[in-house]
């Protein structure tokens, strides 16, 4: 029997939120979609993210410039200001991207996604100068200074991909340090790091010519997901989840050792990109083993990374074109009629967490407190899937599991009285909303249909009641489990 025990007087110190720190969306201008808002402010009040980065900015769909019939630069922030003050009305922050070419200042035709966006670099580095350092003064303008010290601006996305951008690291460190130049020259104290890489890549090349050069950097940004090969524009791609149980951890734990011994050792180092899969049209980011397999690798690289931002929060994503169906794939914690996938409840369940950690010896656990007393519990089961087929097929279908162990748990050291405990769960059939989707066994939903999906997917325990813990401050439940569930236990004191 698996157990879980904790001396509520023994305390690990605070809990580390990496994890909540940031989530990505897909491209700026999907920002301005009374849906992707919508759910970009409940993400934000049901997960707690701090930051949200998106591509784009710079993209034609968002309109930001244009030269005039004598060759002048024309600036238009019109869009960009309703993009950053959904952000900011959410009670997020910008985490900036710079990207990508304006197709009047792009040096090539080469382009990328469904919305054509330009991966070449400007015909003059000077205008790209301009170009971020007249974006820069605008939102110093528009937020103010104080605010924009609390954004972190990265230069561009995926550089090293061909897909992303048509040059290689030479080009791309003129690029980074015209950027740098840009922010920097508003004001010295806001944050710019890079290189965005895929993969991990580039990162200690990046980092000494920032030293060679006496180029500013502030944080490292890289991207890793647990499917091999590097990019599925089309999303046809026939992709596997990695053998390697280890394989995200793996990763971040190589860039914490590159940056440990690079000229910067103390810089943050954010994931900025981070998923099971690099495809936005993979099953398993609907499924509901996706839950466990945020909970099991986030809990892997706390201590390695200053953040991990989920790729992404909602399924208004437009790569490879519009989801054709209501579950298709999306890299979202909701679809496109906003049901919470089982990715979300992982995200949610980590944000009920109390400030204080308790010490504990299970890997895949974490146990807390708050200042009012109460008790946190989020506790899961993970395994590699053992797949017969690739993602598409394997996680397409319907997946029941059988009770895989029971699992007891020990409370020690609590205050005497009356607690409200509250069960919260997801796993298969459990605030699983693609296997309620697939019960419909319907391609068109009424309107009263998937009503009823969005109810079945919001936050609501699956027990409630009422405990009396002794003068012994003993608190003990059995329970039991199936593979790949997620549970969050909740204790409140209650009022004398």
């Amino acid at each position: 029997m698996r157990r879980i025990e904790a001396d509520i007087k023994n305390e690990k110190g605070p809990l580390n939120r990496f994890f909540s720190d940031c989530v990505g969306a897909g491209r700026a201008g999907e920002m301005l979609r009374k849906t992707a808002v919508d759910q970009m402010e409940e993400v934000q009040k049901g997960c707690g993210f701090r930051y949200l980065r998106f591509h784009g900015l710079f993209a034609e769909d968002m309109g930001v410039y244009q030269k005039d019939e004598q060759g002048n630069a024309v600036y238009n922030w019109q869009y960009v200001d309703q993009a950053y003050d959904a952000i900011l009305d959410s009670g997020m922050k910008p985490f900036v991207e710079l990207s990508f070419m304006p197709h009047d200042m792009a040096s090539g035709t080469q382009e990328v996604f469904w919305w054509k966006a330009n991966v070449t670099p400007p015909i003059a580095m000077d205008d790209w100068y301009d170009l971020v350092h007249a974006f820069t003064i605008h939102v110093t303008e528009r937020y103010g200074e104080d605010e924009v010290k609390s954004w972190r601006f990265e230069v561009w996305n995926e550089p090293n991909h061909p897909a992303f951008f048509s040059e290689g690291l030479k080009e791309y460190l003129e690029l980074y340090d015209a950027a740098v130049r840009g922010v920097k020259d508003v004001c010295e104290m806001y944050l710019v790091g890079g290189p965005a890489t895929a993969g991990c890549a580039w990162i200690p090349e990046f980092l000494e010519h920032c030293r060679e050069n006496k180029v500013p950097v502030d944080f490292v940004t890289t991207h890793t997901y647990g499917v091999r090969g590097d990019f599925d524009q089309d999303g046809k791609k026939i992709l596997y989840l990695m053998e390697e149980k280890d394989c995200i951890r793996d990763s971040v734990k190589a860039v914490y050792d590159q940056v440990k011994k690079s000229a910067f050792p103390d810089i943050p180092i954010y994931f900025t990109e981070w998923s099971a899969s690099y495809s936005s049209r993979d099953a398993i980011h609907d499924h509901y083993i996706e839950a466990s397999y945020i909970l099991y690798h986030l809990k892997q690289v706390e201590g390695y990374v200053d953040a991990m931002s989920y790729w992404t929060f909602t399924d208004v994503f437009e790569e490879v074109g519009i989801g054709p169906e209501p579950f298709h794939g999306g890299f979202g914690l909701m679809n496109l009629q906003s049901y919470k996938k089982p990715a979300y409840h992982a995200y949610w369940m980590l944000n009920q967490l109390g400030k204080t950690e308790l010490k504990q010896e299970d890997s895949d656990c974490y146990v807390c407190k708050n200042e009012d007393g109460d008790i946190q519990i989020l506790w899961w089961e993970y395994e590699l899937p053992k797949q017969d087929a690739c993602n598409n097929e394997y996680f397409k279908r319907e997946l029941p599991l059988q009770s895989s162990d029971k699992i007891k748990i020990c409370l020690k050291n609590l205050a005497m009285g009356d607690y409200h405990v509250s069960l919260f769960q997801t796993g298969y059939g459990v605030h699983d909303a693609y296997t309620e989707y697939l019960h419909r066994n319907k391609t068109v939903l009424t309107r009263n249909e998937e009503n009823q999906i969005r109810e079945k997917t919001q936050e609501t325990p699956v027990s409630e009641n009422t405990v009396s813990v002794s003068d012994n401050g003993i608190f003990e439940m059995e329970l039991s489990m199936r593979k790949y569930d997620c549970f969050l236990l909740l204790l409140k004191k209650m009022k004398s």
